[in-house]
């Protein structure tokens, strides 16, 4: 039996799992407060006069206020110079209050009203005006936008994403303990998961394992999850209908959860039961792809090489090339933070150059259709000195979880 597959109960497997959220502290009024700054520097240097934040993980990263997107406008203006104000319903005006973090005017509109004109009106009051530039976030619904231009205000309306994403691609290190966090946590709920595997269970019956684990080591429970067996890891999304394990299945698991918003991502792959050659083959494939990615990627290099580097460790075994199949029908990885996926972005086209600070995964996975998938996914954040792992990689096919190395004493 390969070390950690199979072989425990679920009981002892959730009984063994230790509350792990303790010392994690959320964002600050601080932070929020930094971030704005940062912010307005750069609106300054894009020369953008104000940027909208709308309602989801704009507005919570820019304030900390939680809210969701619905048909109603919820934001927050930034000017490039001067205070934060919120936009939001009179009949939400209470709840906005109640889940600020952030301190700042809140403007409202009554059903009957127009909230692009007071969004102009508090530009206006901001000292925003023709022909200024106003950037949206990339979040903002198509309705809004063509709400302000309708008005013909004459200000020209842009995409924020040079303001919002340099902030956001860059995580302070409360955010990166943040997500080290999360993926402690997550790798053990893998772990976990892997021992309860036995013949006949269900990819359902694992998933639900999986949300409990979670709520165990101190989450809200799986902030997604997806887990395949057999033919259907070959789809990097997964299949409608449900597997049940047998002997000899490759078994694909990817899951995350939350810790203060901030959300972990980890894929393992491993056989259930001893691997054929062809799955070891495959395997060790993708090992050596996410490798190179992570040899790859140095501060200064654009996201587009590190893909590319990817794709050439592929086809030096074999496997592409570029989407071809069996191969990587898809990019090397992508940031997840406060999105399950953001930027920066590896993959081929993409000239960001890699900084410190930005988070991002790295997960290469390779489809072999009609047989199995493999992907293992391990995220990286970006230090002043190169590349640090969250999570240790899959030490080796034979050894997913590194139990037998611990238990000859041996590191990695």
């Amino acid at each position: 039996m390969t070390p950690g597959v199979g072989g425990q109960t679920r009981e002892a497997a959730l009984a063994a799992l230790p509350p792990m959220l303790e010392g994690a502290e959320p964002i600050g009024l601080p932070e929020y407060a930094a971030r704005v700054a940062k912010a307005q520097a750069r609106m300054l240097e894009a020369g953008i006069a104000a940027v909208y934040a709308h309602a989801g993980s704009n507005l919570a990263y820019f304030t900390g206020t939680k809210w969701n997107p619905s048909e109603r406008m919820v934001g927050a203006l930034i000017p490039a110079e001067g205070a934060l104000e919120y936009i939001a319903p009179a009949f939400e005006e209470g709840t906005v209050r109640d889940f600020m973090v952030l301190p700042g005017a809140v403007n409202t509109w009554h059903e009957h009203e127009s909230p692009y004109q007071l969004f102009l009106a508090r530009l206006a009051a901001m000292g925003v005006q023709a022909p200024g530039r106003v950037g949206l976030c990339e979040g903002t619904p198509f309705y809004l936008f063509d709400g302000l231009r309708q008005l013909g205000s004459g200000l020209e309306f842009v995409n924020a994403r040079p303001v919002i994403a340099h902030c956001r691609m860059r995580k302070s290190e409360q955010e990166v303990a943040l997500i080290q966090r999360a993926h402690e946590m997550t790798l053990a709920v893998q772990k976990a998961a892997a021992s309860v595997l036995h013949e006949g269970i269900s990819t359902l019956e694992v998933e639900a394992f999986i949300q409990e684990a979670h709520r165990k080591v101190g989450a809200k429970g799986s902030f997604f999850c997806i887990v395949l067996f057999g033919q259907a890891t070959a789809f990097p999304h997964g299949v409608e209908q449900p597997q049940i394990l047998k002997d000899a299945d490759m078994v694909l698991i990817d899951t995350g959860c939350l810790v203060h918003g901030y959300m972990s991502d980890i894929t393992r792959s491993y056989v259930f039961g001893q691997p054929s050659e062809r799955q070891r083959s495959i395997w060790n494939a993708e090992k050596s792809a996410q490798a190179a990615a992570f040899a790859a990627a140095r501060p200064g290099t654009p996201c587009c090489e590190v893909d590319r580097a990817v794709r050439r460790d592929l086809e030096a075994n074999g496997l592409g090339p570029g989407y071809t199949l069996p191969g990587l029908p898809h990019r090397t990885g992508h940031g997840t933070r406060l999105d399950i996926h953001e930027g920066p972005y590896l993959v081929d086209g993409d000239p960001t150059l890699l900084d410190t600070g930005m988070c991002f995964s790295s997960e290469p996975m390779i489809c072999v259709p009609g047989e199995f998938g493999v992907r293992l996914e391990d995220h990286i954040h970006m230090s002043p000195a190169g590349p640090v792992w969250f999570t240790q990689p899959s030490p080796s096919i034979d050894d997913p979880f590194g139990l037998a190395m611990l238990a000859h004493g041996e590191t990695k």
